[in-house]
């Protein structure tokens, strides 16, 4: 036990049922330190950190041994009503999502009233005051708007925000940080880290900073530990874990991410490591240039020529409407066989474009010609043959599959609404040989979406989308919720079957290194409009825009 620690977790043990899911962990948490806990999914972080708290499910799950100790305090032997005074006083965390997290049918404001009303003796007046100032301290544009305004009515960073001010409201001792910054984009991101940062430095609070991505705790933590089934295989300072790792499972994570300097022929995954199967065949700039030649020596598959997507909003009886350019005036081309990457913060247009390109949401002004043929002019009896030709691979997996449906039947579907193949039997051997195509055995044809991982549910995602071999392929967002990893295992994935069908892809995310590594041609989108278009080389490594500069320089890289 660490004399000057806050926190001390000695020999921890949980089980959910028989299966025991954290075995043994011991470690400490100083006074005015930040620590960082890293790993992927299933790894045992929000676990263990959700038994500080008390947070466990009660009926499922339960500690088989040891003890947290909290300035001498075993919480492991506090009842329900004792933990009443310590979350959100004493204790507080800040949760990963942060829209599912605040509750939507109250005011901002009042959320954070309503912890300063439970834990302090201050008025009602005193609270909102209070709560306006911490709104300030956490810097969000006008703090008195914010206060009046519900959860909907402000952006993803925002809500973080205001998640943050209602953890530090009671200035706790300890404050537990899970995952907060993993559905935002990378500018925001870094402002939320330089944010958290300060607020440790001016309070002198305790962090617990927990997330799956090595080099973004490189930039927070003091001290970092390294969590894999339950266990924690490497502890130590930041600088020690990123120069010299020890163990295999923390080096994997370090280099699972695509590299900003040279790009991988496939990405190293954690398996390739634990099974010494790592391959470093690198895409030299010759290959690349003479792949560019090949490429864009035929005529575009898809021209996107000065497209606009204007939306009316009309907020009162008395008012007039206003209108506003969610994509202003954008034109591109894209090659059969091309990867496009599209990039910019939440709010830039992008989702936007890609759902007019796939003829979700028209195009109020504009010419979209795929293979010569302006689409948005289309009949609805001629959109549906065009669905076979242009496909998505959705953000959320699980959301975007019904949850009552074996998956192999998933994957069957569009067969049938198509009208591809002659009889079931058929549909059912292609759908199981597109399962094992994705790294899927045929056992899993019968399971149900809710029995798999992230990344399976990913994978069937993808399965799905190529039932219908489609020419193009938009990837919305679609690695941007997965583990490092799983992220790898991903992109291995859409390069193998693009060089395999000749898929062509739109790959929209906000994540500038996992772009860079897929792109061919880059194009950075801002405010509705094309900042930059070029080579994805080129643009990171000159790029001419300040806000391009403003995105690049937001990647966390590591030491």
């Amino acid at each position: 036990m660490q004399e000057n620690a806050i926190l001390n977790i000695e020999d921890l043990s949980i089980s959910f049922g028989k299966n025991e899911v954290i075995h043994h962990i011991s470690y400490h948490l100083n006074k005015n330190e930040i620590l960082g806990i890293v790993g992927e999914s299933g790894s045992g972080k929000s676990v263990s950190s959700l038994a500080i708290l008390g947070l466990l499910p009660k009926k499922i799950s339960k500690i088989t041994s040891g003890s947290i100790q909290y300035n001498g305090k075993d919480l492991t032997t506090l009842a329900s009503k004792g933990f009443q005074n310590i979350r959100g006083k004493k204790i507080a965390m800040i949760f990963q999502e942060p829209m599912s997290s605040l509750n939507p049918s109250m005011t901002c404001g009042k959320q954070v009233q309503e912890i300063l009303l439970q834990h302090t003796k201050l008025s009602k007046q005193s609270t909102k005051e209070e709560t306006i100032l911490l709104f300030e301290k956490v810097k969000l544009p006008d703090a008195k708007r914010v206060f009046n305004a519900y959860p909907h009515e402000i952006s993803g960073g925002q809500k973080q925000r205001v998640m943050i001010a209602m953890a530090i409201a009671c200035k706790p001792d300890i404050l537990i940080a899970d995952e907060p910054t993993t559905a935002l984009d990378v500018t925001v991101q870094k402002e939320i880290i330089k944010l958290l940062k300060a607020l440790q430095v001016e309070t002198k609070m305790s962090v617990i900073f927990i997330t799956h991505d090595l080099a973004l705790i490189s930039e927070i933590a003091d001290r970092v530990l390294v969590m894999y089934k339950g266990d924690i295989v490497e502890q130590g300072d930041v600088s020690s874990i990123f120069k010299a790792p020890k163990h295999i499972y923390t080096k994997a994570l370090i280099n699972s991410r695509p590299s900003l300097d040279t790009r991988l022929k496939t990405l190293p995954t954690i398996d390739d490591y634990l099974n010494n199967t790592t391959s470093n065949e690198i895409i030299t700039n010759e290959q690349r240039k003479l792949q560019h030649e090949k490429l864009y020596n035929k005529a575009p598959l898809l021209e996107v020529i000065n497209v606009e997507k204007e939306y009316i909003s009309k907020s009162g009886w008395f008012t007039k409407p206003q209108s506003f350019k969610a994509v202003n005036n954008v034109s591109f081309k894209l090659y059969e066989g091309e990867t496009l990457g599209l990039v910019g913060e939440s709010g830039c247009g992008k989702s936007t474009l890609g759902n007019a390109i796939l003829q979700l949401d028209k195009a109020t002004a504009g010419k979209i010609l795929y293979k010569g043929t302006n689409i948005t002019k289309l009949p609805q009896s001629e959109i549906k043959k065009l669905r076979k030709d242009i496909q998505i691979i959705f953000q959320d997996p699980y959301s975007s599959l019904n949850p009552r449906i074996p998956v192999g039947e998933a994957i069957m579907e569009p067969m049938v609404v198509h009208n591809l193949f002659n009889s079931e039997k058929e549909r059912k051997e292609k759908a199981i040989d597109i399962l094992n195509r994705v790294g899927l055995s045929e056992d899993y044809f019968y399971r149900y979406p809710h029995e798999f991982s992230g990344g399976q549910r990913q994978r069937i995602g993808i399965a799905r989308t190529i039932a219908l071999q489609p020419k193009l392929i938009v990837c919305d967002e679609s690695v941007s919720a997965l583990d490092i990893s799983v992220q790898a295992q991903v992109l291995n994935l859409l390069n193998e079957l693009k060089d395999t069908f000749g898929f062509t892809y739109i790959f929209i995310s906000h994540d500038l290194a996992v772009v860079k590594y897929m792109s061919d041609q880059l194009l950075v989108m801002n405010k509705g409009k094309i900042e930059e278009l070029d080579d994805a080389d080129v643009i990171y490594n000159a790029p001419k825009k300040e806000y391009t500069k403003k995105l690049i320089e937001a990647i966390p890289k590591g030491l």
